[in-house]
């Protein structure tokens, strides 16, 4: 892949990163103000617009020509070779709600996420960076990211809880110790960081956008992402296509996950 793409992922990255930690000093409160529908048909809040409005003023003024595919604008076709999969806002509630655990995430492929070739996601509160190259590895802050060989003994998940919850998470959360962050870029990223030990969506919930770029993330690290049926997770640049994700530190617990 080009290095000017990845260079150019990487300051809408971090431009959208600046622009909300800047208007968190002025505008806060209207963070979490319905600006109209996107094009998933979901709510826009003012902070996803926002965020979102960095990318694409920066995809159409720029000479590098990429499509966009991303949450409240839906799929910019520029007849270019790479689309760009952006969730400008991973975990919307946390942060207009003053939560410290959202991210803006994006990936580069073609198609499907079985095709990115690089992703990228910030953790916006913390400044700390996951990415990852297809057949390079993973990085956290620059430095390579690998999955623990061996999970912790007392294991720590992240399971989709609530009204997104269903029977095998319902089960898991009464036999692990577990959280329900609220990101699942980020709650991936921390699957391959080792700081959780697994991430399970039961529910066929989870967007393209919300996991493209964790995803290769996760593989790179070292670590396996499939549907609650055990398949290898791929999902269409698609808007309308749905999954449930496993995402684990070894195929011994993925196994033993979609076994319920």
């Amino acid at each position: 892949m080009n290095d000017k793409i990845k260079q150019f992922a990487k300051e809408i990255v971090e431009n959208i990163s600046n622009k909300i930690k800047e208007s968190s000093l002025t505008s806060f409160h209207r963070f979490g103000s319905n600006t109209g529908l996107g094009a998933d048909g979901t709510v826009t809040k003012y902070i996803d617009k926002l965020a979102e409005d960095v990318a694409v003023e920066m995809i159409n003024t720029s000479d590098i020509k990429v499509n966009l595919l991303s949450e409240e604008i839906g799929f910019i076709d520029n007849n270019a070779k790479y689309t760009f999969v952006l969730d400008p806002v991973d975990g919307t509630r946390n942060a207009y709600r003053g939560i410290p655990f959202y991210a803006v995430s994006l990936a580069i492929g073609k198609k499907s996420i079985k095709d990115v070739e690089f992703g990228i996601v910030k953790n916006i509160p913390t400044g700390n960076i996951y990415s990852a190259e297809k057949k390079v590895g993973a990085f956290f802050n620059n430095k390579k990211l690998v999955v623990p060989d061996v999970p912790d003994k007392q294991l720590l998940s992240s399971l989709s809880l609530g009204k997104n919850s269903d029977p095998v998470t319902l089960d898991l959360a009464k036999k692990e110790k577990i959280r329900s962050l609220g990101s699942a870029s980020l709650e991936m990223c921390m699957v391959a960081k080792g700081a959780l030990d697994f991430y399970v969506v039961g529910r066929e919930y989870i967007r393209v956008f919300d996991i493209a770029a964790s995803t290769l993330i996760l593989r790179e690290a070292g670590g396996f992402v499939k549907n609650i049926l055990g398949k290898e997770l791929d999902m269409a640049f698609d808007l309308g296509e749905r999954s449930s994700v496993v995402a684990a530190c070894n195929m011994d617990l993925v196994e033993r996950i979609v076994s319920l």
